[in-house]
């Protein structure tokens, strides 16, 4: 079982303990590339692909996991984009 395969079922189980670096890896894997949404964006970060919707989300901050409703949001956006 490759990487992407071992993180997109363990994205698509809502674990309460996905982290924000495991999403930075499976997102890289298709085709985004994460960038700052503006010089002053603190927190919020995008994740671009020339093909796909982004994904705008803040980053955690004090934990490295990602909250329960950012989980499924990534969810619903992959799904909607065919890549899960």
């Amino acid at each position: 079982m490759s990487t992407k395969e071992k993180l997109i079922k363990r994205l698509t189980s809502c674990p309460k303990d996905f982290t924000f670096s495991e999403l930075e890896t499976l997102l890289g894997l298709p085709t985004y590339h994460r960038t700052e949404k503006g010089r002053t964006s603190g927190s919020r970060v995008m994740f671009v692909s020339e093909h796909h919707c982004p994904i705008l989300l803040h980053k955690p901050h004090g934990r490295k996991e990602l909250l329960e409703y950012q989980v499924k949001q990534i969810i619903d956006v992959l799904r909607g984009e065919g890549l899960l």
